[in-house]
């Protein structure tokens, strides 16, 4: 049976959140891409829509929305925090070249808590996988350079 999934100011109001005009928009913009964005990448893709929000505005309302548990910020070593919204349970493929971010399900590691907590009786609170590697779009541009 599939899950619905509610409109961002349905989702506000049941973690009972304030409903504004720029929180809605930045969780409807991270509801539908998977490209990870940045703050700076929100705030430049709603500047037309609100010319008067600032960049703390964005921040403010990304830790509001992380606090929430509706969306998960993932930062990688690089100077930029990514977020990206979470509707189901999921890991992060990096690549190594051009930094993209891509989701990765499988379910089986959610089983990592059980086993982590068994093993150690450790109370587990949260756990994140990362992935590194190469993207396609990367490996192709090396094999190019390479026949060139």
């Amino acid at each position: 049976m599939a899950t619905e999934t509610l409109s961002p100011s349905a989702l506000l109001k049941k973690s009972h959140a304030r409903v504004t005009p720029q929180r809605e928009a930045i969780l409807d913009f991270l509801m539908g891409t998977d490209s990870h964005p940045t703050a700076d990448d929100i705030y430049h893709h709603l500047g037309s829509r609100f010319p008067n929000m600032s960049v703390a505005t964005v921040y403010n309302n990304l830790r509001t929305l992380t606090g929430l548990g509706l969306i998960q910020e993932l930062s990688y070593g690089d100077s930029s925090s990514h977020f990206d919204f979470v509707e189901t349970a999921h890991y992060h493929a990096i690549c190594q070249v051009c930094g993209k971010i891509f989701d990765m399900y499988y379910p089986g590691l959610n089983e990592i808590d059980t086993i982590t907590e068994n093993a150690t009786d450790f109370a587990v609170t949260s756990h994140r996988i990362e992935v590194y590697g190469i993207c396609k779009d990367c490996q192709k541009k090396r094999s190019e350079k390479k026949a060139e």
